[in-house]
């Protein structure tokens, strides 16, 4: 595998991206961060399988971490050793899908997911 010549951020200019783009998010390690509570088991697989099918269209994969209530999903562009737009994009895409909620949009003719304790499963921001 060659080296990749995609731009990497500084771990300032990753902070500045994250606080002005994607809030929930933060960088640890060299990987952008988010971690998703959700309502039990179920939510957390619907949320892994959303990250799965836009990772996979993307072809850009994250590391994923699991447990009954709540996902953390980790970015970094590997060939690039750092930071780069496609984490950025990923993460914006991840956050818009997961973090939808149509009954909160004006003019959406979708009730959106009730409050009743036996249908929710993710916990909104």
């Amino acid at each position: 595998m060659s080296e990749s010549n995609e731009k990497t951020y500084t771990e300032a200019q990753v902070a500045e991206k994250l606080t002005a783009e994607l809030p929930h998010w933060y960088f640890e390690n060299g990987w952008i961060r988010r971690k998703y509570k959700t309502s039990g088991w179920k939510g957390t697989l619907m949320v892994i399988n959303t990250v799965g099918h836009l990772a996979e269209a993307a072809w850009h994969h994250p590391d994923i971490s699991a447990s009954y209530a709540f996902v953390i999903v980790k970015l970094t562009t590997h060939s690039a050793k750092g930071i780069t737009d496609k984490d950025f994009e990923l993460a914006k895409k991840i956050e818009e899908v997961v973090q939808w909620q149509p009954g909160k949009q004006d003019g959406s003719p979708f009730e959106g997911t009730p409050s009743d304790p036996r249908f929710k499963y993710i916990k909104y921001d």
